[in-house]
């Protein structure tokens, strides 16, 4: 639909929606905060969903994973379909079909449902949330008001992970851990009830949907993610590690063939030609790898070892959110005067010395003494990387593929953060079983008939054996983080070569709304 078109005297539901472009905004904004916001608010409920449903410390890894996978596996899919069968027609799907994937979440009694709804919660957010950011070039005028759009959804985008903490602290500890995805159900029928009224539909494309390429895809990183996973609890001997891996690889393998064919490719991998975007993807990649497992893993110490109830849990990672938000305002105002390539190779150090701090942890660790510190500085550190690799990630693309070249930005993050995960979740159970043979004489020895009776069913130690086979896992977890972040720092040393000057171009066109969590 053009803007003559929303003008017109003859199209008046099309004036109603131009004449409503705050609710327009609100109802976009909303979803993106709360496809956001799921990436952190169930992080807080993790120790509850695990005691709930029973899943093992490594299995607890794919309640993340199953989401962030299909999301990041389908997310340039879910751009293609919106352009190909009308964004705000894709849009309202996607945020039904995320919506009702919440519910099914919220009612799970077993493992496998909270997976499959998971699964099928980021299948919604990847149909939804690219949408989300083209309907805003659909409904405002280019020019200051597009411009004022852009800054509101990128800040709804930066504080969603603040507010994904405080919300499932909260519902976590004074209702119950579903409830984290229950408070899906009333925004998400909310938004499906007022995007027709005051949202523009956008003209359609001709185009092909690239299903085979989205499907070996996301397939072949899940049988990755599951490879690892399954190498963490059962060796890298057993069967199924072995034949997942050969899966991944045989699938992963098959994509890039199918995608150096393809007429319309989901995954147009010219991108990876240039070495400034391929070494920033590699950087992202690196960097959410380490985010997400530092959460995941803090998580887990904080509530398990230090006993912090979820409130509590929300308000310690508090911080790290203020100071990514902070360096990135700083990177932001510093980046026409210094260029890009400070700010890659600082903030990739500073968030490696996060990390490396954080492998000192133990069961004596402290928040304040031992946890505080490194989290700050590791928050500095991602918030220096995230403005600059996105507007890195652009440099140099035309300007219609722009949105493709950020959206495969994002989709590396979500991808490399549960490629990530899994990685330190392999060494954690590795460390984490050798230290629990070491504690399990100790064990025997000073336990009650009830400790050993409970740990015969359970197989965990209890505390304070446990604590500490749970702070050696954790330790040994963060130096994998630390070499995934030396792999971001050598790609920012000797990849990127962007200059100051290769951005004066890019002043409005990068997208924002790159997940900070």
């Amino acid at each position: 639909m053009t803007t003559s078109q929303l003008t017109a005297p003859d199209k008046p539901a099309a004036a109603r929606r131009q004449g409503r472009p705050g609710i327009a905004l609100a109802v976009i904004a909303a979803l993106q905060l709360m496809v956001v916001l799921d990436t952190t608010i169930v992080n807080i409920a993790l120790p509850h969903i695990q005691g709930a449903l029973e899943f093992t410390t490594t299995q607890l890894s794919w309640v993340v994973n199953a989401y962030t996978l299909t999301f990041g596996g389908l997310l340039l899919l879910g751009g293609r379909a919106g352009d190909i069968l009308g964004r705000r027609r894709v849009f309202v799907f996607g945020v039904l079909l995320f919506t009702a994937a919440s519910l099914l979440c919220g009612i799970a009694q077993e493992p496998w449902q909270m997976l499959a709804a998971r699964a099928l919660q980021g299948v919604g957010g990847a149909i939804a949330s690219p949408t989300a950011l083209a309907l805003i070039t659909t409904t405002f005028r280019e020019g200051p008001e597009r411009n004022r759009a852009f800054g509101i959804f990128a800040a709804v985008s930066a504080s969603g992970a603040a507010i994904g903490l405080l919300a499932g602290g909260m519902l976590t500890e004074w209702l119950d851990w579903r409830w984290v995805f229950y408070v899906n159900l009333p925004i998400g029928v909310l938004i499906a009830v007022l995007a027709p009224v005051f949202i523009n539909e956008s003209e359609r494309h001709s185009g092909r949907f690239d299903v085979s390429g989205a499907l070996t895809s996301t397939v072949g990183m899940a049988s990755l993610v599951y490879g690892f996973i399954r190498a963490s609890e059962d060796g890298w001997r057993d069967g199924l590690t072995l034949s997942a891996f050969g899966v991944a690889a045989v699938l992963l393998t098959a994509f890039v063939l199918i995608e150096r064919r393809a007429r319309e490719p989901i995954t147009p991998l010219r991108m990876f030609a240039d070495r400034n975007r391929s070494g920033t993807y590699v950087i992202m990649m690196s960097l959410s790898a380490a985010m997400f497992g530092m959460f995941f893993f803090i998580v887990l110490f904080v509530q398990n070892v230090l006993g912090y109830s979820p409130i509590t849990s929300g308000l310690a990672f508090l911080p790290v959110t203020v100071m990514i938000v902070t360096a990135a305002g700083i990177s932001s105002k510093l980046l026409p005067v210094l260029g890009p390539k400070p700010f890659l190779i600082v903030g990739a150090v500073l968030t490696g010395g996060g990390m490396a701090w954080l492998t000192g942890i133990s069961p004596d660790t402290s928040y304040l003494g031992g946890i505080l510190g490194p989290m700050l500085l590791f928050g500095f550190g991602m918030g220096l990387v995230f403005v600059t690799a996105t507007l890195t990630a652009v440099s140099g693309v035309a300007q219609h593929e722009s949105g493709a070249a950020s959206s495969l930005l994002n989709a590396t993050q979500m991808v490399g953060g549960s490629l990530g995960l899994s990685i330190l979740m392999t060494v954690f159970g590795t460390a984490g079983r050798t230290e629990g043979e070491r504690q399990l004489p100790s064990f025997l020895a000073e336990s009650t008939p009830a400790q050993k009776e409970a740990f015969a069913t359970t197989h965990e130690l209890p505390p304070p054996w446990g604590h500490q086979v749970l702070a050696e896992g954790i330790s040994t977890a963060f130096w994998a983080g630390v070499g995934l972040v030396g792999l971001a720092v050598l790609a920012a040393v000797a990849v990127i070569r962007v200059r100051k000057s290769d951005l004066e171009a890019l002043s409005g066109t990068a997208k924002p709304g790159a997940h900070a969590g």
